[in-house]
């Protein structure tokens, strides 16, 4: 931004003359200068000396706070109420307001000194404007004005006795002096508010005192007197400061600029207003506005257009707005003059080019670009401030077509770099401070989008629509570094533009003399001014980079950068940058990047004189294939040449010396390939393979002085050496047998094999050979050193084994017939290496078991391992046994006592020989739920290094031997094993539940409360027994082992009375059964509804799988529980008491007792007689009634008297019982309902007394209502 003043393009802010501020003589650095015109309001204050006085310390303190708040800088977007502070003398004067005195006469008609329409302003008759006037509003002229002045205070008096009496006539010379010098310090002040009053400006005033000064009474009428004798206002006008605290002292600043912040505001809209009046006349008159006519011959000045005036008024109103802090008016009022003057620009007759005023409005149209710009980024308008710019750039490129400063010129691309360093200078600074660069990451493509460049139908969109797609790098706004690489291209287009100046034959071209900006140029260091861009440029580039593009975009302005140090004569700081960027170049493979890179390298080794450096240049640039080196004469071999001949004209610096040029990362010199003819062999055999080296089609490398080429295996082998022998065969196709392949150790010399090794375009050499190992390796070629030598240099190119050159395919084939010549193609990815394996251990793994397993049984599985191999094997079996995939499953195995619920790891079964054979049983115990158990069985096998070898026993650690088994000789067979696990038994349980007839024991009684009884009533369990085994079983027991409980307890078992029916045998499909009794306990009516009284006992069979007639397998132990028991919940039950049999006419008594259950509530219940049913009796009792309330345990009984009057099986009347326990129902609107009809009592008949199912059922009853009447 140097190009430009910089009054053009800084941040204005409000502008405040600080005076009174004086060193003391004795502490100044240098004499106060007069005025503000030698006074840098940027330059830092002075440090403070080691003072006493607290009144300069206090001076000393105020300058730094000033000029700490204030700094003039071009990006500043904070608006905080912040004065621009100058310091100036108490005398200083402001700039005159016309070019006369106003005592002039024409006083009136005058106009400002720096006005178009003043002869002696630098801009008459038609400047635009100057920056001498943003100067004299930031340096000349203030808003407002601080002064600084002691307050005059009297000595004080000397200690006197608090008896003495004052001395009135001191106190009255006190009073006289003060108010003497109160008197001349308000003319003082006055004559400065008489000087700023005049340009509206605002004059504070402060008083510096002591501390004891503000304690004195006599302050306030002081200040009142100095107020009124100088016409100071009453606001923000006097102030008084005594020394302070540094913290105070900035709480004091502070308050003082946000006082007079509004008043500096003020300032600033008068002038606006005055210039917008000025500018309201002026376009009232531009109608009638007529340049004055020229006299013939005479060079009349033309006056200042109109369009002018509209630029030099809204640029006024902009710089106004923008002291004020009001950035988007002044951004309105910046924009307009801009317009105006692109206006100017489109007409030659209004600004004629290459003339003074032409001159400075390009001036003006680029630094009122910068402000627009600087807005737009204050805003965070990326697209915006970029817009405009480039914008700004377009138009004057036009523009400068039409003025003959072209593309052509170096005028034209010196302005280009101009604009862009501007730029970057630009976001430089915004970035070290508010500003956000946008993050130009690119979206991720949406998961359903179309792919690449397809259209809604699958059809291929157009060129420009796929370019939409995307974001076009010069509208997006892109870090500074970006803008800085831009000048520095332009700035090497400008050097070259003035260098084609220089070429002519006959000199400097006509007219070029006579540029303005010629001489200029001539003296403008052009490669420093692009280093120095490109240095900058490189800076920011490794700051931003965060992808590798952005690295590799770095690296090429690091290109640049040497491109400049070499055209600078800087050769040894070129060749350190080449070096740098060749590092990434060879290994990211940018053969196109690398071959200029190498062409200027190898002029700066040859400037400096490095034969070595020069000589590894060359082997890379032949690599590369580079014809053409310098200048544009294509002569194949040329590189070569030139190889040649520095090998013959110089000597390397040491007889012995080796030069080493690595081209592993760089480009090869031949196209390599490696194949070998099987990708895995066993250990012992040999493995073909065929290695080819294809001279480039395009690249001449017959000239090359060839010595050897050495080929290298990895994993220790001698190397293959092929030794130059011109007389060998030289066909296109050649082949070079070399044998085997021996190991390091092996005795006898490396491979030396004799070959032509000078190449023509397309020659292939082949070297065949086979490679042998004896322990498990995979091998393939890892290095292929070339060797070249020439009086008396040694040169070995380290070249990469499979590389094919930039443009090649190398199709991968076997050479299988030099005559006639036959490929054999090889597709296999793995033809690069081969890996030697052990012979596979020839074990046979066979199981032996069962062919179901039974639950809660021992089941043995047997596994044999047969050894059918050569070697001795040692053998480990690891079992695995994964989780069932059924619920409540439950199992382990066991193998020697170990059991375990997944793994048995290290099984050892020994070692085995030849022919030999070992087995191995583990057990499998499976029960609770039936399903598949699945078994992984690895049998993992290592032979032995020692042939024959005795048996090691097969208890011994294998670890003991370790140092006889070949540890890379192992291998692993997995086998899985799926077996069907089902249940022996298929139990079922029939239940029935007895009510108890007991009747309840009274609340009163002390064994109801205490103590569990056993009158809750009988279950009778039946339990049947199927046999499921796909085998026999012979169950050797069976027994009902009883469980404690409080709730139900075993009474007889019909197990217990019968015990001679086992050990029986049972086939599949057998059944036995078992009848048990349960006595329930009295409180079994609490149980809630959904519990249940668990088993109080469980079936243990004791059984054993039958294999054969005369074999048994282990014993077998299954737990069979009883079910769960859920007697009826019924808390209301009715009892039916009436004899078997009776004799005709012969009374028999029916009684019926209904028994309330429930531990808390009490019943309410009705009887009825059904006379349907009363036609075989003749009935005495009650027909039908309400039963008094019974209460929780209690019952009620009732009675008939029944005659019968026929013989026979005769049916009992029938008596329905209903409890109206039930609340009344309630509708859905609130009101009460019809009271519930009851809930039907089950009436159980007590000669059979029998209830099935359980407490969710009905009250199913087993009962019979009929009776046997004899006559």
């Amino acid at each position: 931004m140097n190009s430009y003043p910089t009054e053009m393009l800084v941040q204005l802010a409000p502008i405040m003359f600080v005076a009174g501020l004086d060193l003391p003589p004795t502490l100044a650095p240098a004499p106060v200068a007069t005025s503000s015109t030698n006074k840098d309001p940027s330059s830092p204050p002075t440090p403070p000396p080691k003072v006493q006085d607290p009144f300069t310390l206090l001076i000393f303190r105020l300058r730094e706070v000033l000029f700490s708040q204030s700094k003039s800088a071009v990006w500043s977007p904070e608006r905080t109420k912040v004065f621009q502070v100058v310091l100036v003398d108490k005398a200083v004067g402001f700039p005159p307001r016309k070019s006369v005195p106003p005592d002039d006469p024409s006083y009136a008609n005058a106009h400002s000194p720096l006005s178009p329409m003043t002869p002696s302003s630098p801009v008459f008759p038609d400047g635009l404007i100057a920056p001498i006037w943003i100067k004299k509003h930031m340096t000349y002229l203030p808003s407002v004005f601080v002064l600084f002045l002691r307050m005059y205070e009297a000595p004080h008096p000397t200690t006197r006795s608090p008896l003495s009496q004052p001395d009135s006539d001191m106190e009255r010379e006190r009073a006289e002096e003060e108010r003497k010098r109160d008197a001349d310090l308000s003319a003082e002040i006055g004559q400065r508010k008489k000087s700023t009053g005049e340009r509206g400006i605002k004059l504070t005033v402060v008083l510096i005192a002591s501390r004891r000064m503000l304690d004195d009474p006599s302050l306030d009428g002081r200040l009142s007197f100095i107020r009124k004798q100088s016409n100071l206002d009453s606001r923000a006008a006097l102030f008084v400061l005594s020394p302070v605290t540094p913290s105070e002292l900035n709480d004091f600043v502070s308050s003082l600029q946000d006082a007079l912040y509004e008043p500096a505001i003020d300032y600033y809209t008068s002038h606006s207003k005055r210039v917008r009046r000025k500018r309201n006349r002026h376009s009232q008159t531009v109608s009638s506005y007529n340049p004055p006519a020229a006299l013939v011959g005479a060079a009349a000045p033309r006056p200042l257009r109109p369009e002018g005036w509209t630029v030099r008024y809204e640029y006024k109103m902009a710089a106004f707005a923008e002291f004020r802090g009001e950035d988007e008016v002044a951004l309105k009022h910046y924009q307009d003059a801009y317009a105006t003057l692109m206006i100017m620009f489109g007409s030659t007759a209004i600004l004629p080019p290459r003339t003074k005023r032409w001159a400075e409005a390009k001036v003006l149209a680029d630094t009122i670009n910068v402000k627009i710009t600087k807005f737009y980024l204050y805003n965070n308008e990326h697209a915006l401030a970029l817009s405009h710019h480039n914008s700004h750039m377009r138009r004057f490129a036009d523009f400068s077509r039409g003025w003959g400063i072209g593309e052509e010129t170096f005028e034209y691309w010196s302005w280009m770099a101009r604009q862009y360093r501007v730029l970057a200078e630009l976001l430089e600074q915004g970035a070290r401070s508010t500003l956000i660069l946008p993050h130009l990451t690119p979206r991720p493509r949406a998961t359903g989008g179309l792919p690449d460049a397809l259209g809604s139908g699958g059809a291929p969109l157009e060129l420009d629509a796929v370019r939409m797609m995307g974001l076009n790098p010069s509208h997006a706004l892109q870090h500074p570094g970006h803008y800085y690489y831009m000048a520095a291209r332009c700035t090497e287009a400008r050097r070259e533009r003035f260098l084609a100046s220089e070429v002519f034959p006959s000199g400097v071209p006509q007219g070029l003399t006579t540029a303005p900006g010629y001489a200029n140029e001539k003296k403008v260091d052009h490669l420093t001014l692009a280093l120095e861009l490109y240095t900058k440029a490189y800076e920011l580039f490794k700051q931003h980079s965060s992808t590798a593009s952005q690295g590799r975009l770095t690296l090429w302005i690091a290109y640049r950068i040497a491109l400049t140090y070499y055209h600078s004569g800087k050769f040894e700081m070129a060749v350190r940058f080449f070096e740098r960027i060749a590092k990434t170049y060879r290994r990211e493979k940018w053969s196109t990047l690398l071959r200029p890179l190498y062409t200027t390298w190898y002029a700066c080794t040859q400037k400096l004189g490095d034969v070595e450096l020069s000589v590894k240049l060359l082997v890379e640039i032949i690599a590369c294939g580079k014809r053409h080196f310098f200048g544009n004469v294509d002569e194949p071999g040329s590189c070569q040449e030139d190889l040649s001949a520095i090998l013959k004209s110089s000597v390397p610096s040491s007889a012995d010396d080796v030069l080493t040029v690595d081209l592993v990362e760089c480009e090869p010199i031949w196209n390599t390939l490696v194949v070998f003819w099987k990708s895995e062999v066993y250990v012992g055999e040999e493995a073909a393979f065929q290695y080819t080296l294809i001279a480039p089609t395009n690249n001449d490398i017959s000239k090359l002085p060839m010595e050897s080429i050495t080929i290298t295996f990895s994993d220790d082998y001698k190397p293959i050496t092929l030794r130059h022998c011109a007389s060998e065969s030289s066909g296109p196709i050649r082949m070079v047998p070399v044998g085997m392949v021996q190991p390091a150790d092996a005795a006898g010399q490396p491979l030396e094999v004799a070959a032509n090794l000078k190449w023509e375009a397309s020659d292939r050499v082949i070297v065949s050979g086979t490679v042998l190992s004896d322990t498990p390796v995979t091998l393939s070629v890892s290095s292929l050193v070339v060797t070249l030598k020439e009086s008396g240099w040694t040169i070995k190119i380290n070249h990469d084994v499979r590389a094919t050159r930039e443009g090649a395919i190398v199709p991968p084939c076997w050479l299988s017939s030099l005559n006639p010549v036959q490929f054999i193609p090889v597709t296999r990815d793995d033809r690069n290496h081969v890996v030697f394996r052990h012979r596979p251990h020839q074990l046979r793994v066979s199981f032996s078991h069962q062919q179901e397993a039974l639950l809660d049984e021992e089941f043995p599985i047997t596994v044999e391992i047969a050894n059918s191999d050569d070697r001795h094997v040692d053998v480990v079996v690891d079992i695995l046994l994964q989780p069932a995939e059924v619920d409540d499953a439950v199992q382990y195995i066991v193998h020697n006592g170990h059991r375990s619920s997944g793994l048995i790891k290290g099984a050892e079964c020994g070692i085995v020989a030849p022919g030999a054979s070992v087995k191995k049983t583990f057990i499998l115990v499976a029960s609770g739920a039936a399903g598949n158990r699945t078994i992984d069985v690895s049998v993992q096998s290592n032979a032995l290094s020692t042939l024959p070898m005795v048996h090691r026993p097969t208890g011994l650690s294998m670890s003991s031997s370790t140092s006889s088994l070949a540890a890379n000789d192992a291998n692993e067979f997995l086998r899985t094993l799926v077996i069907p696990a089902t249940a022996p038994f298929s139990v079922s349980h029939d239940v029935e539940y007895q009510v108890s007839l007991c009747p309840a024991r009274p609340l009163a009684e002390l064994s109801t409360l205490g103590g569990d009884t056993w009158d809750g009533g009988d279950v009778i369990v039946m339990t049947k027994l199927e046999c499921m085994a796909p085998c026999g079983l012979e169950i050797e027991g069976f027994e009902l082992k009883r469980q404690e409980s409080n709730r139900a307890k075993i009474t007889q078992s019909s197990s217990e009375i019968d015990g001679g029916l086992f050990p029986a045998e049972y086939l599949t499909g057998d059944q036995f059964c078992n009848i048990c009794c349960v006595s329930l306990a009295s409180r079994e009516y609490d149980l809630a509804e959904e519990d249940a009284i668990p088993g109080p006992g469980e079936y243990t069979v004791t059984w054993r799988r039958i294999y054969s007639p005369g074999e048994r397998g282990p014993s077998s132990t299954t737990r069979l529980p009883l079910p769960s028991l859920r007697p009826p919940q019924e808390s209301l039950i009715g009892f039916m008491t009436i004899p078997s049999t009776a004799k005709l006419h012969v009374p028999v008594p029916m009684h019926l007792v209904i028994r309330n259950r429930n531990a808390t509530r009490s019943a309410i219940v009705t009887v009825v007689l059904d006379q349907s049913t009363v036609d075989g009796f003749v009935v005495a009792g009650p027909r039908g009634g309400r039963l008094p309330i019974i209460l929780p345990g209690a019952e009620e009984k009732v009675t008939w008297n029944l005659i019968p009057v026929e013989c026979g099986m005769v049916r009992v009347p029938h008596v329905r019982v209903m409890d109206y326990r039930m609340a009344p129902s309630t509708n859905d609107d609130g009101s009460s309902g019809s009271v519930d009809e009851g809930v039907p009592v089950q009436v159980i008949d007590t000669r059979f007394g029998t209830w099935t199912g359980d407490a969710g059922s009905q009250g199913q009853t087993i009962q019979s209502d009929k009776i046997l009447i004899f006559p």
